[in-house]
C-alpha cells in the first residue's frame, strides 16, 4: 500500500537513506530535520506514516511523539522510531510515549518497508470506523462506540509448556488482563461464546522455524479473530526474515529478541484499546443504525448512509491526497428479469447479487442500493488501476455464474455493467464525483452491457 510518508531527522545521511529504503516501495516521501517542522507538515499534509530519528535538533523523537498524540488531528497517524542502538529504556520510553515501533540500526530494508505496509494498512482500517462513527452522528445518531470492557482476554501460544508458563508468569505481573494458554489447534479451533481471545501472543518458531507463522494467516482469515491483536515473538534464533513475513501476514507487532514481559504489555495495551473500542463500535452500529441506513431486502446500504460516508472520503481525500474511487453499477435488463420471472425471482437477484459484491469487497469498502437493481461502490485509499482491477473482478464474478432462483429452482443469467470514477484531493462535490461514475455507467450500457467505464477526474 503506497501512501506518503513523513521522514524526520537531524541527520542529512540518515534522511537520505530512509528516504531511499521508502521511496523503493513507491510511497512518496517528505522530509523535515527538526520537530517543529514535523509538526507543521504533519498538520498540513497529513502524512499516512512518520518516521522519526532518535534525535532531532530541537527536541528528541519522545518529547515529539507526546505533542503529536497531543494533538487531536495528528494523534492517529501511526509512528515509527529509528533508534541508535538496542537501548532498551529508549525503546520502552518511545513505546510508552505512543510510537507503532521502535527500529534499530542497522535496519533491515524489508523488515521496515513490511513495518510501513502494515501501519498504513491498519489505519486505513482504523479511518473506517471513524468513518461509521462520523457518519452516524452526521446522520443525527447519538454517540456509539463508548462504554467498552476494559479486560482483555489474552492467549499465548508458545513453543512448549516451559516456555507457555514462563511468557504467563511475567504478563501476569504486567496486566490484569485474563490469560490462558493455547495450543496451535486450540487458538483455531472452535470456542464456546464469548470465550474468542482479544490477543494472540505467537512464537514465530513452534516446532521448526517459522511454523508458527501459519497461524498469523489462519487467525487472521477466520470471522471470529479476525480483528484479534496478533503479536508474533520472534526469538533471537529465528532467522531476520521472519520478522517482515509475520507482518506481511497481519501480525499487529512483532517483539524481537529475550522474552521482555513488560515491552509486550506495553505494546498490548493501546493495540487491546483500539480493538475493544472497535469492537463496541461495530457492534453498536450494527445494533443502532441498521433498520435506518440499510436497504431492508439486500442488507447492505441505503442511499441516506451512502452520501454522508462519501462526502467523509472526499473530505479526506483532500486532507491525505490519497485517492479514491466510486463505482456506478446496474444489473443488465433487469425489467425483464422481473417481466420473464416475476418479482420474488427479482428479489432472489438483487439479494444474490448483493451478496456477491459484498463478499468480493474489501472491509473498508462501502456497498450501498442506491435504488433498483442500481448499486454505488465507493473505495478508499484506491489508485485508478486498483480500482479498475476491482470493477473487472466484480463484473465478472456477477456474469460468470448465473444466479440460482430457490422459488423456481432455475439459473437465471444475469449480467451487470459498470462506471468507475477516480477522486482526489482536488474533489470538491461527490455529487459530481457521482455523475461521472454514472456517466461511464451509460458509457458501458451503450457499448453494449456487460462492461467496465472509467474516468479520471478532471485535472
Amino acid at each position: 500500500m503506497a501512501g506518503r510518508i513523513l521522514i524526520a531527522d537531524g541527520v542529512t545521511t540518515s534522511r537520505i537513506m530512509l528516504k531511499g529504503t521508502m521511496k523503493a516501495a513507491r510511497h512518496a516521501i517528505l522530509q523535515a530535520d527538526n520537530a517543529a517542522q514535523v509538526l507543521r507538515m504533519a498538520r498540513r499534509d497529513r502524512p499516512g506514516l512518520i518516521i522519526l530519528g532518535e534525535s532531532l535538533v530541537d527536541g528528541g523523537a519522545v518529547q515529539l511523539l507526546g505533542n503529536l498524540k497531543a494533538d487531536p488531528l495528528l494523534a492517529r497517524i501511526p509512528v515509527v522510531v529509528v533508534a541508535a542502538g538496542p537501548d532498551r529504556a529508549m525503546r520502552l520510553a518511545a513505546l510508552r510515549a505512543g510510537a507503532d515501533e521502535v527500529v534499530t540500526k542497522p535496519y533491515d530494508d524489508a523488515t521496515l518497508q513490511a513495518l510501513a505496509r502494515n501501519l498504513m494498512r491498519a489505519r486505513t482500517a482504523q479511518d473506517e470506523l471513524d468513518r461509521r462513527r462520523d457518519t452516524a452522528r452526521e446522520l443525527g445518531f447519538a454517540e456509539i462506540g463508548k462504554g467498552f470492557a476494559c479486560q482483555a482476554r489474552l492467549a499465548l501460544v508458545a513453543p512448549d509448556m516451559k516456555t507457555a508458563i514462563h511468557w504467563r508468569a511475567g504478563l501476569g505481573r504486567m496486566t490484569r488482563d485474563r490469560v490462558t494458554l493455547m495450543s496451535r489447534e486450540e487458538a483455531i479451533g472452535q470456542m464456546p461464546a464469548g470465550t474468542t481471545p482479544d490477543a494472540f501472543v505467537v512464537a514465530a518458531s513452534i516446532d521448526t522455524p517459522g511454523d508458527g507463522l501459519p497461524l498469523v494467516s489462519e487467525l487472521r482469515s477466520r470471522q471470529a479473530t479476525r480483528h484479534a491483536v496478533i503479536i508474533v515473538k520472534v526469538s533471537e534464533e529465528d532467522p531476520a526474515h521472519l520478522t517482515s513475513m509475520a507482518l506481511d501476514l497481519g501480525a499487529n507487532a512483532v517483539q524481537t529478541g529475550p522474552f521482555d514481559a513488560e515491552e509486550l504489555a506495553i505494546r498490548l495495551r493501546p493495540l487491546l484499546h483500539r480493538k475493544l473500542e472497535s469492537d463496541a463500535l461495530r457492534a453498536d452500529f450494527d445494533s443502532h443504525l441498521s433498520l435506518a441506513v440499510t436497504d431492508p431486502l439486500t442488507g447492505v446500504y441505503n442511499r441516506r448512509y451512502a452520501q454522508g460516508y462519501l462526502d467523509r472520503i472526499a473530505r479526506e481525500a483532500r486532507d491525505t491526497g490519497q485517492s479514491f474511487a466510486v463505482m456506478a453499477l446496474d444489473l443488465d435488463r433487469f425489467k425483464s428479469v422481473n417481466d420473464t420471472y416475476g418479482h420474488l425471482v427479482g428479489d432472489e437477484v438483487l439479494v444474490e447479487v448483493a451478496r456477491r459484491l459484498r463478499e468480493n469487497l474489501r472491509e473498508i469498502d462501502l456497498l450501498a442500493r442506491t435504488g433498483g437493481e442500481e448499486f454505488i461502490i465507493a473505495l478508499p485509499a484506491t489508485t485508478s488501476a486498483q480500482a479498475g482491477v476491482a470493477a473487472e473482478r466484480l463484473r465478472r464474478m456477477i456474469g460468470d455464474t448465473p444466479v440460482h432462483s430457490p422459488s423456481r429452482g432455475m439459473d437465471i443469467p444475469v449480467t451487470m455493467s459498470i462506471g468507475v470514477a477516480i477522486g482526489d484531493r482536488l474533489v470538491g462535490d461527490v455529487n459530481t464525483l457521482l455523475e461521472r461514475a454514472d456517466r461511464a455507467l451509460y458509457a458501458s450500457k451503450a457499448e453494449g452491457r456487460n462492461q467496465v467505464t472509467m474516468v479520471q477526474t478532471a485535472a
